[in-house]
């Protein structure tokens, strides 16, 4: 429904524009003082590792908020186990369904990032 589909391209924004100054700030630290070719790798590999990591923790967190009513009581033992696995369980789900969505637009905003982001740092 469109409903549906504004939430989920929300969530991908929310992660990417989150995502955004965590991955040029590591993609500068590892790139520092190196050629183009080394800096547009960095940007390539710390963006798409900070969006996809950062779109699967929102994910996640929405996907645990769902199963929270089924879950023990707060900090119990067995809430503690529910939580994590709740929570590998959603990462695992965002990486084999969620990534495809990226594909082709984000795709391409990522590569025409890294060549900014290249050229801006010489």
């Amino acid at each position: 429904t469109p409903a549906k589909i504004r939430i989920v391209t929300m969530l991908f924004a929310a992660g990417a524009a989150l995502a955004f100054p965590i991955g040029l700030f590591a993609a500068r630290l590892v790139s520092q003082g190196r050629r183009w070719e080394v800096a547009f790798a960095a940007a390539f590999v710390c963006l798409a590792a900070a969006t996809i990591g950062l779109t699967g923790g929102l994910f996640a967190l929405q996907y645990r908020s769902y199963y929270a009513e089924w879950h023990a009581p707060a900090f119990t033992r067995s809430w503690v186990l529910q939580f994590v696995f709740t929570t590998l369980i959603a990462l695992y789900q965002f990486v084999v369904l969620g990534i495809r969505l990226y594909f082709p637009v984000g795709f391409l905003a990522l590569f025409a990032a890294g060549v900014w982001f290249a050229r801006q740092q010489r």
